[in-house]
Formats: structure tokens, sequence, C-alpha cells
């Protein structure tokens, strides 16, 4: 079966650094759009970064310039590394895969990013 397994997450101080780490198994990855998604307390669920099996990546507003979106189609892994984090940044971060019209999400990893 498809599992996402997402690495990485953590407690941060304001203007840290973190690197997020998402594994697959159980689909052809290089074919899938991965991307990542986030979701705090009281919100709806959003897209922070998509990295299409082939074309130019996708950036919500809120982090472009300050987070990147990376593959490794070798090691069927995507990253997100995320720079110069805010307070707002916090949420549950969840590692995505799209294939037509499935998706397939991973469990979620904490990021908490303190003032």
């Amino acid at each position: 079966q498809v599992q996402l397994v997402e690495s990485g997450g953590g407690l941060v101080q304001a203007g840290g650094s973190l690197r997020l780490s998402c594994a697959a198994s159980g689909i052809i990855f290089s074919i899938h759009e991965m991307g990542w998604y986030r979701q705090a307390p009281g919100k709806q669920r959003e897209l922070v970064a998509a990295i299409p099996s082939g074309g130019s990546t996708n950036y919500a507003d809120s982090v472009k310039g300050r987070f990147t979106i990376s593959r490794d189609n070798a090691k069927n892994t995507v990253h997100l590394e995320m720079n110069s984090l805010k307070p707002e940044d916090t949420a549950v971060y969840y590692c995505t895969a799209k294939r037509l019209f499935n998706r397939y999400w991973g469990q979620g990893t904490q990021v908490t990013v303190s003032s």
C-alpha cells in the first residue's frame, strides 16, 4: 500500500530553520506530483509547496523566498527546506502525492515556531 512517512519536524525559535523529509513507498514516485500542506489549529489545511514530476515548483505566497521544495526520484523522497521561520508557520505539515484523481497523505509532522 501507499506510505508517506514524514520526518524532521520539531520546535524551533523564530528565525531558525528546519528541513522536513518525506519517504514514499507503494507508488511510482517519479510520475507523482509531490507536495507539502499544513494545518494550523482552527484553520483549514493549505498548500505550502508542490513539485510536479516535471516543470516548475509552486509555493504559497506566505512562504515564497523562505521555503524550498525539492525531490530525489532515485530515493523516493521529497524535502522541504524552511528558513526564516515565523510563529505563524506553526502547524502540522503533511506530505502528499498526487497523480490524476488520486491523492495520498502522510500522517503529518508537527512544526512549532516559538517567538
